[in-house]
């Protein structure tokens, strides 16, 4: 049968983990903050329509956006899915009962606690 991932955590490797993932969940709070007040500031410089914006303005939207796109890519290369960024809900490919299913974990949790099958999500968690 095939598999939909190819990385699968067990309980111990999510909860281990966690700690790298709240540090890249908050990152990307930052990041979102800084790259908000960039195009805030992107947007004043464009006042006449048809306005050169700045260069520095630019770049440092562009290096934000580089340096989002890479934690992201954190995510991205270990298979771990960010569901819900506001609510820091992530979910880890996993096997339960021999079935592919995913490990849940929401930022204010402290442990890996919960899991669901792939396609019911938060609404089908379950105790592990």
């Amino acid at each position: 049968m095939a598999h939909r991932y190819h990385k699968h955590y067990t309980r111990e490797e999510a909860r281990a983990l966690l700690p790298q993932v709240r540090l890249w969940l908050k990152r990307i709070g930052q990041l979102r903050t800084e790259l908000e007040r960039q195009e805030e500031r992107l947007t004043a410089l464009m006042e006449p329509p048809g306005r050169d914006l700045g260069g520095e303005a630019v770049n440092s939207w562009v290096r934000t956006m580089a340096d989002t796109r890479e934690v992201f890519m954190e995510f991205h290369n270990r298979e771990i899915q960010i569901k819900d960024l506001e609510r820091g809900l992530v979910d880890f490919p996993a096997f339960v009962g021999g079935k592919e299913v995913f490990l849940c974990w929401e930022q204010d949790e402290d442990d890996v606690e919960f899991w669901h099958d792939l396609d019911t999500g938060y609404a089908g968690r379950e105790p592990l």
